[in-house]
């Protein structure tokens, strides 16, 4: 753990992410975008490239898919190349999404698992006074039946998935609206997630951040993101100085 050096008081609520942060959801995202390449008679993709594909939303996770699977899972092509395969994944995207909807709903929860440490953190968080509030760029339908699923929601005031602002995460817009919601001063409001996303979305807000080392960072090292701190569990939000 990165010494995080805040002084408690300084808070009132946090914001806390949830894929890669406080659910492993690989096996979810695996399940269904799987079952939906295999509805458009598309070979599957493995679950370590989902992973770097992961924390951008789901519209953003299905035109990769596609794209991946479309370019033989080779090199990232470039320039007219890639223009036509966004082109080709883009003419496939409603049939997807309605795919990957279907199937993800009906496997919501049952390939993931919270991570070691996360009800700890959270109960950490509430016995200090703060409120609580999940943000994601999931879409709301999948990530409260998820909470739930999990036993997690009853931490929450407020859960927000990637559709319940006009824009997601690395924008600031879902944090300043969530602290809206709260009732709480970005700067009193402590960001906790596992990628870039949320650092750049944190620091655009003026939000405090930090991200946990277990996630989900688009196939790039945590640790060289700008963030306040590092945890490798939540449950060093108990031991925390803050």
């Amino acid at each position: 753990m990165t010494s995080i050096s805040f002084d408690h008081a300084c808070f009132d609520a946090a914001i806390v992410d949830l894929d890669g942060t406080m659910v492993d959801t690989l096996g979810d995202f695996a399940v269904s975008l799987n079952h939906m390449l295999d509805d458009l008679s598309l070979p599957a993709v493995a679950p370590a490239a989902i992973e770097k594909m992961v924390g951008k939303g789901s519209e953003h996770l299905i035109l990769s898919a596609l794209a991946h699977v479309m370019s033989s899972g080779g090199a990232a092509p470039q320039g007219a190349d890639a223009q036509a395969l966004h082109t080709r994944a883009q003419a496939l995207f409603d049939r997807a999404w309605e795919r990957y909807q279907h199937h993800y709903l009906a496997i919501n929860g049952q390939h993931s698992a919270v991570y070691p440490g996360v009800v700890e953190g959270l109960k950490a968080l509430r016995s200090r006074g703060l409120r609580l509030a999940c943000l994601t760029n999931k879409p709301t339908s999948f990530a409260k039946p998820l909470l739930a699923a999990k036993g997690l929601d009853g931490f929450f005031d407020f859960a927000f998935g990637g559709d319940a602002f006009a824009r997601k995460k690395p924008d600031p817009l879902p944090l300043l609206k969530t602290c809206e919601a709260l009732g709480t001063a970005p700067a009193r409001t402590l960001m906790i997630g596992d990628s870039s996303n949320d650092a750049k979305a944190a620091r655009a807000a003026g939000c405090p951040v930090v991200l946990v080392t277990y996630g989900y960072n688009h196939g790039e090292p945590v640790r060289g993101v700008d963030a306040d701190g590092f945890l490798d569990s939540l449950a060093e939000l108990d031991r925390a100085v803050f």
